[in-house]
């Protein structure tokens, strides 16, 4: 878990290492990631194939040596529910070695539903909070919550307690379409609206647009020591 209290760092991509250290971590972390139907759109601001194709390869660099060092689990939403906002599917807590399982998972994953995050994390940190204790809660989201979910009041639930939350937005957009006088190939990037998650907690929040700044977004926030 992080050791700073005081205030969330922004991710600085550029300052990165992907090497992780030599020590083991001793918190567990739970990977929640965000399966939904948006993980499949393509042909629009930017989005030149479905981010669930590059989410994939960034899982299957970044895993293998994170896992090696700490213990992992792995919650999914998006599909499989019986309406769109229920899909929510804990896969497995906290495990050593644990890359084959999430690269397996993520690999099968055909993104499908809504975006019930807000639950996703309450789960997924309720996981951690029933196991070890406490630990990191990573989410992965294209987005905002799309269920109802309330991110900002779990964040204030949280907030002080013994799991922090870090948020990395993969390829986040403001609007699905650019309008008036703005280029066909504009887009607007934002930050997800879970970002108070990380803000509230001690979190990181990581905006990432490659496969290149995800693999390094995942090694920061799940490495064993972090440098922002």
């Amino acid at each position: 878990m992080i050791a700073t209290a005081v205030r969330p760092a922004v991710l600085s991509l550029a300052l990165v290492s992907p090497a992780l250290t030599a020590a083991d971590c001793t918190d567990d972390a739970m990977i929640v990631f965000d399966g939904s139907g948006s993980m499949a759109e393509m042909g629009f601001n930017q989005i030149g194939e479905p981010r669930i194709f590059d989410a994939r390869r960034a899982v299957a660099r970044a895993m293998p040596e994170i896992a090696a060092r700490r213990r992992l689990g792995l919650l999914v939403y998006g599909p499989g529910g019986a309406d769109g906002c229920s899909g929510l599917d804990l896969r497995f807590g906290p495990m050593p070695d644990a890359a084959d399982a999430i690269i397996g998972a993520v690999n099968r994953l055909q993104p499908t539903g809504d975006t019930p995050l807000t639950e996703a994390v309450r789960r997924a940190a309720g996981r951690l909070e029933a196991g070890s204790g406490g630990g990191d809660v990573v989410l992965v989201t294209d987005g905002k919550e799309t269920c109802g979910g309330t991110p900002c009041q779990l964040a204030a639930r949280l907030a002080g307690g013994t799991v922090t939350v870090h948020v990395i937005g993969f390829k986040v957009r403001g609007a699905h379409f650019a309008w008036g006088a703005q280029p066909d190939n504009d887009y607007v990037q934002a930050d997800s609206t879970a970002r108070c998650l990380a803000d509230r907690t001690g979190g990181v929040y990581a905006s990432t647009e490659t496969v290149d700044e995800l693999v390094a977004a995942l090694n920061a926030t799940l490495g064993c020591n972090r440098v922002f």
